[in-house]
């Protein structure tokens, strides 16, 4: 199945080279371009994306506030911050916002398209700087309910980087089953996504931060 893929970046080099080396996979397809986040806003709604790669620095709308509006009114659509910028508040602003990966533009061409297919199965997808910036800002809650066993080993899938099908594979159970499980585990642990609650994990020991996104 081809990945679609939205890329935002300001800068046209860099559109133009992560379109020339993705469509050197035939499981990737780059369904448009846009130079600004209100580009990018009207080019999601258009074009249903399974991917968009977003930058975060951009004129007009940035990167952030693009996010929090595709991820609300696209749940479909998956949003992987692609940036230079390694800022706390750029970092956890996005992922509050709903992205679920946050990588840095150093990333290897290969490791960035198996990371594309991953974000598009629902993997949370976290370079290894943005991850110790995020453990900073996770917090436990204050009275966490317990997690069932089961809602328990549902978590460490999760945070390893597992798509709701590989942790149904796993665990030998049922995919509308996982998501309820992944439903209770954040409406518990008083997280609002995946990549917060896989970031929880790693905070508590479950997982480390190599561990993390890497779907092993």
């Amino acid at each position: 199945m081809v990945t679609r893929i939205l890329i935002a970046d300001d800068h046209s080099v860099v559109r133009q080279g992560l379109r020339m080396f993705l469509a050197l996979d035939p499981d990737l397809e780059v369904v448009g371009e846009a130079a600004d986040g209100a580009e990018a806003l009207r080019l999601a709604h258009e074009l249903h994306p399974d991917v968009i790669l977003m930058d975060i620095l951009m004129p007009k709308v940035d990167g952030i506030a693009a996010t929090q509006e595709i991820r609300r009114d696209l749940p479909d659509t998956e949003v992987v911050a692609l940036t230079s910028v390694l800022e706390d508040a750029s970092v956890v602003g996005a992922i509050r916002a709903g992205a679920i990966g946050y990588l840095l533009k150093n990333t290897q061409a290969d490791e960035l398209r198996r990371a594309i297919k991953a974000a598009a199965a629902g993997q949370v997808q976290l370079s290894p700087e943005a991850a110790m910036r995020l453990m900073r800002e996770v917090r436990a809650p204050e009275s966490p309910e317990t997690l069932t066993e089961r809602e328990t080993d549902v978590l460490r899938l999760l945070a390893e980087g597992k798509a709701n099908k590989e942790i149904a594979q796993t665990l030998n159970i049922g995919e509308k089953t996982v998501k309820t499980h992944v439903s209770n585990v954040l409406a518990k642990l008083g997280v609002q996504s995946r990549t917060q609650a896989a970031l929880y994990a790693a905070r508590i020991g479950m997982v480390t931060v190599g561990q993390m996104g890497r779907g092993t």
